[in-house]
């Protein structure tokens, strides 16, 4: 399995990352399991999850996913093999289920986010934490809902990260990285690393595929520029690419509609 450095970490991971956010829902626990148990045969020891998988999500599955994995740890006493990577929400919106409709990207929620994962997954320690979604109204799946100034109630980036240290400090995450965001969110984290002496994002998590190329406009400088690496997501465009929507094919079971007629 080729190796790369995580942004500009100690970090060399695979460079395919195994995503697990339809176990409990999707998939089964045993097929959880199973999968797990391939991946570390053939070298894959790079694994994604969230606080708030299985997908899609409703309150009944919330964290339902780190639970599988933490009884597979349970089970084999693997964890030191894999290099885990989970997910904060930030702006929780529509996610009346999880920390009472309040889920922010502040000291309190993260904080209470970080614990109820370490518990879950049954260790000590994650070793990539990420912001799953900006604490902003901000473009999302190629939707432009930008506002051009702050909102009031957005937690400021540098409130984030300054929580990110003193988790590492405190030795429960490695690394911290962010997810769903834009260049300027993206270089807001990096200017506020560099002038603040906080931790550096590592990496940014984005969807990214032959239909969905949004991270070429932008980003791809500021990931490149910047050493933040970039964890693709929706690599086949939520199965759209594999061919099994064709000819208006709707396999069931499947999360919705295509979204690009072929």
């Amino acid at each position: 399995m080729t190796l790369r450095r995580l942004g500009r970490t100690d970090l060399m991971v695979p460079a395919l990352c195994l995503g697990t956010m339809t176990w409990g829902r999707q998939n089964s626990p045993e097929e959880g399991f199973a999968q797990m148990d391939m991946a570390l045969e053939r070298g894959l020891f790079f694994w994604d999850t969230a606080e708030m998988y299985s997908a899609p999500p409703i309150a009944a599955t919330c964290g339902r996913t780190e639970e599988i994995i933490g009884d597979w740890f349970a089970r084999t006493g693997r964890r030191n093999e894999v290099l885990l990577a989970s997910k904060v929400v930030g702006d929780g919106a529509g996610m009346d289920y999880l920390r009472g409709g309040k889920a922010r990207a502040d000291r309190k929620n993260i904080t209470e986010a970080v614990e109820a994962s370490l518990r879950r997954l049954r260790t000590d320690h994650i070793d990539l934490y990420q912001l799953h979604w900006p604490d902003r109204q901000a473009d999302r799946f190629g939707r432009t809902v930008a506002h051009p100034a702050a909102q009031p109630g957005e937690v400021p980036i540098e409130e984030t990260l300054s929580v990110f240290a003193d988790l590492i400090k405190a030795g429960k995450i490695r690394h911290v990285g962010v997810s769903n965001e834009t260049p300027w969110g993206t270089m807001r984290y990096v200017a506020a690393a560099d002038h603040l002496g906080l931790p550096r994002i590592a990496s940014i998590q984005n969807p990214y595929s032959l239909l969905n190329r949004t991270f070429e406009m932008g980003l791809a400088e500021v990931a490149l520029r910047e050493d933040v690496s970039m964890l693709a997501y929706s690599p086949l465009a939520a199965g759209t690419l594999t061919g099994k929507y064709l000819d208006g094919a709707l396999p069931a079971p499947y999360r919705g509609s295509p979204k690009v007629a072929l």
